[in-house]
């Protein structure tokens, strides 16, 4: 097979095909339009770029579709491109919340939140924050007051990521039927609380970082950070320079999962690299919205 034959399997697959073949499904909660989880027993595979591209969250395994069919079983480059060329006409299930494209949205970043609404009582977003999600309304109003938040679409809210000396850099966007982050938008950190604490919370939403603020009563020595649910290069290097602060700690308050132990894990190395204090706080459940919730609450 030559490259040009390569080339033309690499842009008939792509990587979704070979999974759902695989009997991998769709975790459609925690999936977005620009990366889509897929789930098979404990195992994970996030599939980016338009379906031509693939990592592994829980390991460093990715690559493109040919690597993805050598990361499934196939025994070598020769069965890998067997196995892609076998799929070719195959159509996988397009996931429910999927959207058709979108126009390219005009404006820059800061021009586009500028143009949004902050949350006020009794507007879509209050309601989803603090019915919804069940926040206190004062942590929701410490988080407007400090320009975290503003009133994304049909009842979604937007929270702010931005670089440590506040520029802006994109927003989680979180709502009753909607789940991403900010086209063209790049993730760092959502920081809520005094940015100077040496108690540093690390965990994966901006609704979990609020969630445990409230839930510890938003202390005063306690910065809470999101890592928008991934783990970008601005992130690491985000977390690594919160680590180099005097007398630190940082607090592993990730998910109660295996993603969430293996984000403790590179928190947890980034600590020692720094010689830092480290602790796991995990919440009870799944995560920390699900723990302030009352048990009536609606997810």
């Amino acid at each position: 097979m030559d490259k040009r034959e390569i080339e033309e399997l690499r842009q008939k697959v792509g990587c979704a095909a070979l999974l759902e073949k695989d009997g991998w499904k769709v975790d459609v909660k925690e999936s977005t339009r620009r990366a889509i989880k897929y789930r098979r027993d404990n195992n994970i595979i996030i599939v980016i770029h338009e379906g031509r591209g693939w990592f592994d969250p829980l390991s460093p395994a990715k690559g493109d579709v040919f690597s993805l069919a050598e990361h499934l079983g196939a025994d070598g480059f020769v069965e890998a491109s067997d196995r892609v060329a076998d799929m070719v006409g195959f159509l996988p299930k397009a996931p429910a919340w999927r959207r058709p494209a979108r126009l390219k949205v005009p404006g820059s970043i800061a021009e586009r939140w500028g143009n949004r609404l902050k949350p006020r009582s009794g507007s879509r977003a209050w309601r989803y924050l603090t019915d919804e999600r069940g926040l206190p309304a004062e942590i929701v109003k410490q988080a407007v007051a400090c320009d975290l938040l503003r009133e994304g679409p049909k009842g979604s809210m937007w929270a702010a990521h931005g670089h440590s000396a506040g520029a802006l850099t994109g927003w989680e966007e979180r709502g009753p039927a909607w789940r991403g982050f900010a086209s063209d938008g790049a993730k760092e950190l959502f920081r809520f609380g005094p940015a100077g604490s040496e108690r540093i919370c690390i965990t994966e939403a901006a609704i979990d970082a609020m969630s445990l603020a409230a839930i510890e009563v938003g202390r005063s020595d306690t910065l809470y950070v999101s890592t928008g649910g991934g783990w970008s290069t601005a992130t690491d290097h985000a977390i690594r320079n919160l680590a180099k602060r005097a007398n630190v700690c940082l607090v592993a308050a990730t998910d109660n999962n295996r993603q969430g132990d293996v984000y403790a894990d590179r928190i947890r190395a980034i600590a020692g690299e720094a010689s830092a204090e480290y602790a796991r706080l995990p919440p009870r459940t799944d995560d920390w919205n699900e723990d302030l919730k009352p048990p009536t609450a609606t997810a």
